[in-house]
């Protein structure tokens, strides 16, 4: 792969953050969880290097502790929108052309459809907001866009004669996926998959912001962010914009190991 414009410092920031998430009990100077209302809304200092929460919560423990809710979430939500994906746009790339049509109009109605008010009659059929309904309902609704470039890719690489050959020898559905189409068009999608888990980590926050995210007591940047109003209230910014910071700046990381996949990986791929 080549080196040239690489997002090296990003992929560094990446690391450090999933890093930080997944090991913060070995660093993180108290429990997340510990309610002291006594220093409610402490500001940053000392003892509590980004400050406490509306219930006294220590903000730096939160956030490396919640991040691993958040990143979970955007892993289920996109290995499973990426499951249905391949599913659906291989389907509709092998099948008759009358079939690929109707599915192609049922995918294209889903992505004219907003996906934060799919997601919120989702979540109102599956109840009470968990990790796992939240992945489950993130993940039915962003599938659309990467069904679509799977179906494109398969229509092309139908007629190849190595898929010609192998269902001539009688080769199942899965079997041609695993062996032929999967590694042929995986390139084109690596990208789309990036963006997935970075818009369902943006999408939780966006749920827990309106109030139908994650319940306080589960701790995740989202649920974080949604005291902003109490905290804007109250005088209290570093409740809003140092969490705000720590997701920003992981969205724009993974942005940018997205695109660099999309420009450099596809090509790669094809001159195989």
């Amino acid at each position: 792969m080549k080196s040239k414009g690489s997002p090296r410092g990003s992929i560094a920031v990446l690391c450090i953050i999933i890093s930080g998430c997944l090991f913060c009990e070995c660093f993180i100077p108290r429990d997340p969880t510990y309610i002291d209302l006594f220093h409610s809304t402490a500001a940053p200092n000392r003892d509590f290097w980004f400050g406490t929460d509306t219930m006294g919560r220590d903000l730096f423990s939160m956030l490396w502790y919640g991040g691993r809710i958040s990143l979970l979430i955007g892993g289920i939500s996109t290995l499973l929108s990426t499951l249905i994906a391949v599913m659906v746009g291989t389907v509709s790339g092998l099948v008759p052309e009358w079939l690929d049509a109707l599915l192609m109009r049922l995918t294209e109605l889903i992505l004219c459809i907003p996906s934060l008010l799919i997601i919120v009659l989702a979540q109102s059929f599956l109840g009470k907001a968990t990790v796992f309904s939240i992945s489950l309902s993130i993940g039915v609704t962003s599938w659309t866009g990467i069904a679509k470039v799977v179906r494109a890719e398969v229509r092309q690489l139908q007629a190849s004669e190595y898929v010609v050959a192998s269902k001539s020898m009688g080769a199942g559905f899965f079997h041609i996926l695993r062996r032929h189409l999967l590694p042929n068009f995986m390139s084109s999608i690596l990208f789309m998959v990036i963006m997935n888990v970075r818009n369902a980590i943006a999408m939780e926050a966006a749920l827990s912001f309106i109030g139908l995210g994650l319940p306080l007591e589960i701790i995740s940047w989202g649920s974080i962010l949604s005291l902003s109003q109490q905290s804007l209230l109250a005088g209290a910014w570093w409740i809003t914009l140092i969490p705000g910071i720590y997701l920003i700046v992981t969205l724009y990381c993974m942005t940018r190991v997205g695109e660099y996949l999309r420009r450099n990986l596809n090509q790669e791929y094809r001159n195989l």
